[in-house]
């Protein structure tokens, strides 16, 4: 039985201020069998870590270098993740991707340098809307796995999270119909079922596409879609809320 997981993604939003009133607000009356992770911007994740400290809600970062250390300026070690107790980090977001210039084997390479730390990556994979409107979809997502898959080999592979988030949905107020959401995640897993039928089972696959309290329940009630990563209601507790109680 894989356990729901709910996942907040502030993106570049927050203050010292908001930030602790997003989290009291978030903790008062949590109760969920999911669990919960917010993702700060990554000079935040020492103060939400901290408030959070003894509550059910975890903290994780949005973005990480696939390097140690040295001269490599802005970015974000591994070990310092590690450092600071973080268990998450999303990689391969698509707004990494288009804006940043990201590719697959930039991806790669830090789900390796992650899941080598003993963090959790949470890689994000999805489609445009011109991908999806030429039938491509599958096609792209699973180009966007296997070359992790590959690059990453048997033995780290044990304990990740895959986010599916279709482009076309994030920000735009559109979302995957269930139907949708539902066949690009079991395909998702059949396309992992061909390396490891018991990693298939237990990977945790969540729906990333403006997911909010309206639409939680009937997408995390289908079979292969495991939680969310949510985008702009993680920003507002009670719809954040709304969100962790309807996983579970």
């Amino acid at each position: 039985m894989r356990q729901p997981l709910v996942a907040g993604n502030w993106k570049m939003n927050g203050s010292s201020e908001s930030n602790r009133k997003l989290l009291e607000e978030l903790v008062s009356g949590l109760e969920t069998k999911a669990e919960v992770l917010v993702c700060p911007p990554a000079v935040y994740a020492q103060q939400v870590r901290d408030q959070l400290a003894g509550s059910v809600v975890k903290t994780g970062l949005q973005n990480v270098s696939d390097k140690s250390s040295g001269a490599f300026t802005g970015e974000t070690s591994p070990l310092m993740v590690k450092d600071l107790g973080i268990e998450y980090v999303i990689i391969g977001h698509s707004e990494r991707r288009t804006l940043f210039g990201e590719t697959d084997e930039d991806v790669a390479a830090k789900f390796n340098a992650l899941v080598d730390q003993g963090i959790v990556p949470i890689l994000c994979v999805g489609e445009t809307l011109e991908e999806r409107e030429a039938g491509d979809t599958m096609s792209v997502v699973a180009s966007q796995i296997e070359v992790v898959l590959r690059a990453a080999g048997p033995e780290r592979l044990a304990n990740f999270v895959i986010a599916y988030e279709p482009v076309w949905a994030i920000g735009t107020g559109l979302t995957a119909t269930p139907e949708q959401a539902q066949e690009v995640h079991a395909e998702i897993r059949k396309l992992l079922a061909k390396d490891n039928a018991d990693m298939a089972a237990k990977t945790r696959i969540l729906y990333g596409g403006s997911m909010k309290a309206a639409n939680a329940a009937e997408l995390i009630a289908l079979p292969d879609v495991d939680g969310g990563l949510v985008g702009g209601a993680s920003l507002v507790a009670e719809e954040f809320k709304a969100i962790c109680h309807a996983a579970g």
